[in-house]
């Protein structure tokens, strides 16, 4: 009867609610937002265009 009760409680916490999905969602979008203005960054594009190009020329 003890573990019943115990797989009901776990069953009923697992996963996440709307409220916290929209919150996740909301932070992931704001995260996403705040990576793409770093990398289109005049230094950072810079130095990622010439570790492309640097990667490219490299002789096999």
């Amino acid at each position: 009867m003890v573990r019943r009760v115990r797989r009901c409680r776990a069953a009923a916490e697992a996963g996440m609610s709307t409220a916290e999905y929209a919150v996740g969602t909301i932070a992931a979008c704001g995260f996403a937002a705040v990576l793409y203005k770093i990398v289109t960054s005049g230094p950072v594009r810079t130095a990622l265009t010439g570790v492309i190009v640097k990667a490219l020329h490299v002789p096999f």
